[in-house]
């Protein structure tokens, strides 16, 4: 690293990020890594800021957060809006008090579209004056069911519909909306905040491992997720008034196990739904991830917690994040 940009590098407050699929071990290593830097954690999980949504969202437990401060779990209750702009907002309040703290500030999860919104600081353009457009695009998901409408996303914006589940209806919205108010694609608005140059000295981490050995480690967590209690957390939930038309009710975990507790589906059925979205949901991670991020990738194949976070480490040092 040539010395002009070290000194540039010296002046930017450090962020690291960690992310990566659903079930790479992306809440280990950070708090494994957060240990050896003197780091704190903010969630980059679009799910797990709500209260009693724990097993569904692989919300870290307390024992496995091993006494390390996170922000933005269990903040909000699962009737509250949430959104990339709410995150951004609380995210940066939370970097400066992890700052003011002489300590460095870990981004961990797997929502790409919030990292990037953070690390480049993405100013969202409202179009909240007007909301026709945006009430006929829901009335129309409604009337058709979302599948046609993210035929729509399709035609008008391919790329960054296959980064999205058609279930998404929300972002789905969103992407249509943009196009509309602006005449751009949101895909492309995506690619010039990524080539904006991050306000922090970042360092973008990203975890991957071999798609077989990822699948199984799916299985596995969801058979554990049933086990530990996840068809009473969803009960609970419906009991106190969260309905199924929540954006929080919708998410991956939540939606498949709801049919079967209105008996529509059986128990076998809605584990299977929930393994093939969970699935596809970790392709289009990985997807995004390739196209949005340039960051150093790790393999977590092998499983070694220590030897992942100890080569992090070593990359940190060369990128004068830390202390050699």
């Amino acid at each position: 690293m040539n010395n002009k940009r070290k000194e540039v590098l010296i002046l930017k407050k450090p962020l690291v990020v960690i992310g990566g699929t659903t079930a790479c071990g992306k809440t280990d290593v950070g708090v494994l890594l957060a240990q050896s830097i003197n780091g704190e954690i903010i969630s980059a999980d679009s799910m797990q800021i709500y209260r009693d949504m724990d097993i569904g969202t692989a919300k870290p437990t307390s024992e496995e957060m091993k006494n390390i401060k996170h922000y933005l779990i269990d903040e909000i209750n699962p009737d509250e809006e949430y959104n990339v702009m709410i995150f951004q907002k609380k995210a940066k309040q939370y970097m400066n008090e992890i700052w003011k703290k002489g300590k460095i500030p870990i981004l961990v999860g797997g929502t790409g579209f919030y990292i990037n919104a953070l690390v480049y600081d993405t100013f969202f353009e409202e179009t909240e004056q007007d909301n026709t457009f945006r009430n006929n695009m829901y009335a129309f998901a409604e009337q058709y069911g979302a599948d046609a409408l993210y035929e729509k996303l399709k035609k008008v914006d391919s790329v960054y519909a296959q980064t999205l589940h058609a279930n998404n209806v929300k972002r789905v919205v969103r992407a249509l909306e943009y196009h509309h108010f602006t005449g751009k694609l949101f895909s492309e608005y995506n690619t010039e905040q990524k080539q904006k140059q991050s306000p922090y000295h970042t360092a973008m981490i990203v975890l991957t491992m071999e798609r077989q050995k990822l699948y199984e480690r799916i299985e596995k967590r969801i058979d554990n997720m049933i086990d530990r209690g996840l068809l009473q957390e969803v009960d609970t939930l419906l009991k106190k008034g969260y309905t199924q038309q929540l954006v929080s009710m919708q998410a991956i975990g939540y939606k498949e196990i709801i049919p079967y507790i209105h008996n529509e589906i059986s128990l076998e059925q809605a584990i299977y739904d929930l393994k093939k979205n969970t699935r596809h949901f970790a392709k289009r991670q990985l997807t995004w991830f390739k196209r949005q991020t340039n960051g150093f990738w790790v393999d977590m194949t092998e499983q070694n917690l220590q030897k992942a976070t100890d080569e992090i480490i070593n990359y940190l040092k060369r990128i004068d994040m830390i202390g050699v």
